[in-house]
């Protein structure tokens, strides 16, 4: 018997299984820094201790996306060591603000199995938590993953799909406290208001992603999927080479989402999200936004329910998504549904 972790196999999860992940990370300001520096984000709220400070944090608070890479980081050896693609997101929410000194950990209970019609490949839904050192549940969110089969003449499991929500409902969503917005140094002026459900924003600049800078985001978040590391076994791949983590494509969209949505800093909820295109290394990210919904959370904040759209290159002046025949354009990378705040 190995004492090494083979990962499990489609075969190997049922629902009601509950996944507890090693290893518990204390995150730092030195995480905030690495994360700024791998991404490029330029969110005043995340940036500037004396901004988070002055609109109700405590102190400079972790970005909700690096807190949600380090808690999906935990689950891939027990989750996808064996996947083949990660699929889909769902009912994500950002419960707790995140603080350099605090110790995350995940959990993950098991909500779904069906098995695909090759017999070689199944789909696994799990509900994934991060909770901090005091045992609070920081955040929560399911992914659906297909999953390599170990025994192609293993009996299909009995097929249990989760009902899952279009979208988390505005009254699900944390409000933020915004005391002393300053549009200035947010670097806009555009507030609640200013935007309006079916308004797109070309989001202009791009990123070019290098291997050395996924290798290290991924190495952050102790992310140990096979398809992002090991480029000698990745040579017989489908591809050919070792692919971009998804992960670094949600960040970097976002980073670039800054320009034409700089005051919409707060990620609150994840309603969706489809990776629909790989990214390799010397591959240059463009992204764009559209305003899906609009909630009033208080009177001195809103939230924009927003997707977020990010291409390779291909510079979205022209807002691709789909081709005539429904399916995703050949270089569209990402489509994410999301709550984000706003000053009202």
């Amino acid at each position: 018997m190995t004492k090494s972790n083979p990962g499990h196999y489609f075969e190997d999860f049922s629902p009601g299984m509950e996944l507890t992940h090693a290893t518990p990370l204390t995150l730092s300001s030195g995480d905030i820094s690495l994360y700024r520096a791998l991404t490029g984000s330029r969110h005043a709220l995340y940036s500037a201790e004396t901004f988070a400070t002055s609109n109700g944090f405590d102190a400079l608070p972790i970005d909700p996306l690096l807190a949600f890479h380090v808690v999906f980081g935990k689950t891939v050896p027990d989750i996808s060591l064996n996947a083949v693609a990660n699929l889909g997101y769902a009912d994500g929410k950002f419960l707790q603000t995140v603080y350099p000194g605090d110790t995350l950990t995940a959990i993950s209970d098991v909500i779904g199995v069906k098995e695909n019609s090759n017999g070689k490949t199944g789909v696994v839904w799990v509900r994934t938590r991060g909770e901090n050192q005091h045992g609070e549940t920081v955040l929560s969110y399911v992914r659906w993953v297909m999953v390599n089969k170990k025994d192609p003449a293993s009996p299909a499991p009995e097929a249990v799909i989760p009902d899952l929500p279009d979208a988390v409902v505005p009254g699900d969503l944390p409000t933020p406290a915004y005391k002393d917005w300053n549009a200035a140094l947010a670097g806009s002026s555009w507030r609640f208001g200013d935007y309006e459900v079916g308004e797109k924003i070309d989001h202009v600049d791009g990123m070019t992603v290098e291997e050395a800078e996924h290798q290290i985001a991924t190495r952050l978040y102790q992310n140990t999927a096979k398809v992002h590391f090991d480029a000698h076994a990745q040579k017989d791949s489908r591809f050919g080479k070792r692919l971009i983590y998804g992960g670094v494509v949600i960040s970097i969209a976002r980073a670039l989402s800054f320009n034409g949505l700089e005051s919409a800093a707060q990620m609150l909820a994840i309603n969706a999200g489809t990776h629909a295109g790989p990214l390799f290394a010397g591959d240059t990210v463009y992204a764009w936004s559209e305003v899906l919904d609009t909630a009033k959370l208080s009177d001195t904040t809103g939230a924009l329910r927003l997707r977020l759209v990010a291409a390779k290159n291909h510079p979205c002046a022209d807002f691709p998504l789909r081709g005539e025949d429904g399916k995703y354009h050949p270089d569209v990378l990402l489509d994410f549904d999301y709550w984000a705040a706003i000053p009202i």
